[in-house]
């Protein structure tokens, strides 16, 4: 199939495709007469890589599963154990995210009158202070 029907089977560009390719993900197929054609199974390994992506893997990470998957001695211990880093990854993130959020709402709270002057403003000041408090 060619470069656009890959993409059209895989619901991404061509552009998405041709950057796969420049990261090694995909191999460019050599040319038969002025086309390039791409292998069937190029569909299911950019549908890995994209649900791989919406999971939290950067493509670094999603190139090594793929590697495991062609390894003979590659194990599902060896999957788990990237699948569990991933879970501690977005387990700190969210942990991040919480401290964030917790900080602006103090921010928030400074805010007493909506109509002060913005030199006047408490939450910029806020911002200007080194509030330790505000975690």
């Amino acid at each position: 199939m060619t470069i656009g029907k890959l993409a059209e089977k895989s619901r991404v560009n061509v552009e998405t495709v041709r950057f796969y390719e420049r990261r090694g993900i995909l191999q460019q197929p050599k040319k038969l007469g002025t086309f390039r054609v791409y292998p069937a199974e190029y569909v299911a390994k950019i549908q890995f890589v994209k649900r791989a992506q919406e999971l939290g893997f950067t493509l670094r990470e999603t190139t090594e599963l793929l590697e495991l998957r062609i390894q003979d001695q590659a194990k599902c211990q060896d999957i788990l154990d990237r699948t569990e880093e991933k879970i501690r990854q977005i387990d700190s993130k969210i942990n991040d995210l919480k401290r964030m959020k917790r900080s602006l709402m103090a921010l928030a709270d400074c805010c007493e009158d909506k109509e002060t002057l913005l030199s006047d403003c408490p939450v910029l000041d806020c911002f200007m202070k080194d509030n330790k408090g505000l975690k």
